[in-house]
């Protein structure tokens, strides 16, 4: 069973003190709907091309834009599948937290078939590894050092049920070092033989998200890890085996988690501050609605919506799906393209 050992410094608990206090300004800002709809569009696309720059994707942020968008690029096919699988994660990441409370094992594997849809063998998709994995370090010279041995692949399932039921029969800690040690521990059970560092990045997302910590979804703790990887992989290093990993306090890692969150969370803050609406406004509502959060937040992760997509997310009638869309095209937070049964709805350029 995971029993994580740790303790709460003083920097730690102002930092959770400070990130609460963001959390409140950022709920009670009010934005135009076509900035928050920049805002999100913009950490969409942050999000997928930090998270899989870690990993190695070569695609500049431009060029994940213009993948977001439906555009051709020139680009490895495989790499531009990795960042249009990330994208579709994001969404299905969304759906869950709209829809449940908590996730499950059954959640984790379907976001695995998604993030390595068409990049690994189909045997090896939606399903916890079969064989041994290994963690390296890559030295200067090209060669490979091993950093650290998984647990065996028989026991992955066992730990991977323990480790939900652990996040969600925790509800005293707070929700951010939840996350923080739910990362960790996901990691090191490494628990697919490729999409580990994805997958446990979106679930740590989606367990903020389910609790309440989402900053209007524009908060990006990937580019934190992205701006110095050494440091994340170093944080993440306590032990070169899974039973030695056990054993160590935790307290480094989420001082580092805790960090790097409350940098993000005062980057949100700057651009709420900036872009919130003040003055005179010429709309009578000047806020998106629950479910116009909901047809924006399918545009910014698929690139465009349609009236019938609209009608499948929301459960409405295609008559008042269409009534939604033309009041987001008033207020310009989407853009119309096309006619009749071809028409769909994109973001504006700007």
């Amino acid at each position: 069973m995971f029993a994580p050992k740790y303790s709460i410094s003083d920097k730690i608990l102002n930092s959770l003190t400070e990130i609460a206090e963001i959390k409140s300004l950022v709920g009670r800002s009010k934005l135009l709907p076509e900035r928050e709809v920049f805002l999100r569009r913009a950490a969409v696309i942050k999000m997928a091309h930090t998270s899989t720059s870690i990993e190695g994707n070569a695609l500049k942020e431009f060029q994940v834009a213009q993948v977001a968008e439906g555009k051709n690029i020139n680009a490895a096919e495989d790499q531009i599948k990795e960042v249009k699988n990330y994208l579709t994660a994001l969404r299905f990441i969304d759906k869950l937290s709209a829809e449940k409370k908590d996730f499950d094992v059954e959640d984790i594997l379907n976001l695995h078939k998604i993030v390595v849809d068409g990049l690994i063998d189909k045997e090896k998709i939606g399903r916890f590894r079969k064989g041994p994995v290994y963690v390296v370090n890559i030295l200067p010279d090209n060669k490979e050092e091993l950093a650290y041995t998984p647990p065996e692949a028989a026991s992955v399932p066992v730990h991977m049920r323990e480790l939900v039921f652990w996040l969600h029969g925790k509800k005293e800690i707070h929700p951010i070092i939840r996350a923080g040690l739910f990362h960790y521990q996901f990691e090191t059970i490494h628990p697919f033989t490729d999409g580990n560092g994805r997958c446990g990045r979106l679930l740590s997302l989606l367990h903020l998200y389910q609790s309440g910590w989402d900053f209007k979804k524009v908060l990006i703790l990937e580019d934190y890890y992205n701006q110095n990887r050494k440091a994340y992989y170093e944080a993440l290093q306590t032990g070169e085996t899974f039973a030695k990993r056990q054993k160590v306090d935790l307290s480094n890692w989420l001082g580092y988690y805790i960090e790097g969150f409350l940098n993000e969370t005062r980057k949100v803050k700057d651009q709420i501050l900036s872009l919130s609406a003040v003055g005179d406004l010429k709309t009578s509502r000047n806020v998106l609605d629950k479910d116009e959060l909901k047809i924006i937040d399918f545009v910014v992760s698929l690139g465009r919506i349609t009236s019938a997509d609209v009608v499948e997310i929301l459960g409405i009638p295609k008559r008042t799906a269409q009534d939604k869309l033309k009041r987001l095209e008033e207020i310009k937070a989407l853009e119309k393209r096309g006619a009749g049964p071809a028409t769909d709805y994109v973001i504006p350029e700007k």
